[in-house]
């Protein structure tokens, strides 16, 4: 290629589609914003998210966000909360239920505090990936057939 040519683009899906950026959509999502127009509230209540956002009006209602805020929220915790229990037990030598009343209370209170931006997040991902019906299209299980097995 020459110095005045630019690199091709690839584009998926269909050409009408706008771009849906996923870091970005995450990011909005993240700090409680619509993931399409960044301006919305895309929270009601705690955990409750909008069915429509109020600025540009994206149909959210069909997100879901089931199990895996919660996983990852667990999986996170899990390595950082372990990481300091260990390195308090080996700076300081405390006896178990001291271990417990600093421990749990801070656990308690850092998964209450991320499981929201990271429900967040999860929703900005599905509607950046188009998934759940965020992409115009029906997602529902296709029905199950009893006649096509081996017979």
């Amino acid at each position: 290629m020459t110095s005045g040519q630019s690199d091709p683009v690839i584009q998926f899906g269909r050409p009408d589609e706008a771009e849906r950026p996923l870091g970005r959509s995450i990011m909005r999502g993240a700090l409680n914003q619509c993931p399409n127009c960044g301006t919305g509230k895309l929270f009601r209540a705690y955990l409750k998210p909008v069915d429509h956002c109020a600025v540009c009006g994206e149909d959210l209602s069909h997100q879901r966000s089931d199990d895996l805020p919660p996983y990852l929220v667990i999986l996170v915790l899990g390595h950082i909360i372990i990481g300091g229990y260990m390195m308090t037990d080996i700076l300081f030598q405390l006896p178990i239920w001291a271990h417990l009343a600093i421990w749990a209370p801070i656990t308690v209170i850092a998964a209450l505090l991320i499981i929201q931006p990271i429900k967040g997040g999860v929703i900005g991902l599905q509607w950046a990936l188009r998934m759940h019906g965020f992409g115009g299209h029906d997602d529902s299980p296709e029905p199950f057939d009893q006649g096509s097995g081996p017979a």
